[in-house]
């Protein structure tokens, strides 16, 4: 991998990327105030759980086909995938997370150029615009390889995942680390996973995400918006 290709998926990764993540736990939250999740070893079953049966069946293969689909620049396409990705969210809380992601990093594409302003008008045309379909563009833009942005995309949802854990829960910083060192493996298998996944076979089926979900949207007392 090129030293530019790494620097940019590590920024593209960061928490410190400012789109908001910090402020969501998708469903992880709901799931502690529903005591599915207790402590350090039932966090990192949910999370596994998220990763490999949520993102890798759903969020990466998309995101895998996104990529590509800008590389070709097939505009049509870009915005009926984004459309159909945006209405497989399953609560309104989790499509306003992605709409309000997509928008901030869309923001910060024009703000700093990435890409060519052709592409760029295409971005800026879509709105609602989901996180992925704008990270998409963003991993294009720096000429990434689809293996390696799905895996920063990963990455990054396994991180704030496990440090909405230790805010909620609580944990301390090392059981975070300790789920997130344990989940490394699993993101190489998502990866593979969503690289042979075809468009017809993305599948957004999780039921218990959904239902949790609706719940936290008038949970009493939370930290997170999702």
């Amino acid at each position: 991998m090129r030293i530019a290709e790494l620097t940019a998926l590590l920024h593209l990764a960061s928490p410190a990327l400012p789109i908001g993540a910090f402020s969501y736990s998708q469903g992880l939250e709901a799931a502690i105030e529903a005591q599915r999740v207790t402590d350090a070893n039932s966090a990192r079953d949910w999370i596994a759980s998220g990763l490999t049966t949520v993102l890798a069946r759903g969020e990466l293969p998309f995101l895998a086909h996104q990529i590509e689909r800008w590389r070709t620049h097939d505009a049509a396409a870009l915005a009926v995938a984004n459309e159909a990705f945006l209405a497989s969210r399953e609560s309104a809380e989790l499509r306003r997370e992605t709409e309000q992601m997509g928008w901030s990093l869309r923001q910060l594409c024009a703000s700093l150029e990435w890409g060519d302003a052709a592409r760029r008008t295409t971005l800026a045309a879509m709105t609602p615009v989901a996180q992925p379909t704008a990270f998409a563009y963003a991993a294009w833009a720096h000429d990434a390889a689809t293996d390696a942005a799905l895996a920063a995309y990963a990455f990054s949802w396994v991180e704030n995942q496990a440090a909405a854990a230790l805010k909620a829960v609580p944990l301390g910083q090392l059981a975070g680390q300790r789920i997130i060192v344990a989940l490394r493996d699993l993101i190489d298998e998502a990866v593979a996973q969503a690289l042979a996944t075809s468009p017809d076979n993305i599948n957004t089926f999780a039921p218990q995400l959904g239902i949790l979900s609706a719940r936290h949207e008038s949970q009493y007392s939370r930290l997170f918006r999702s």
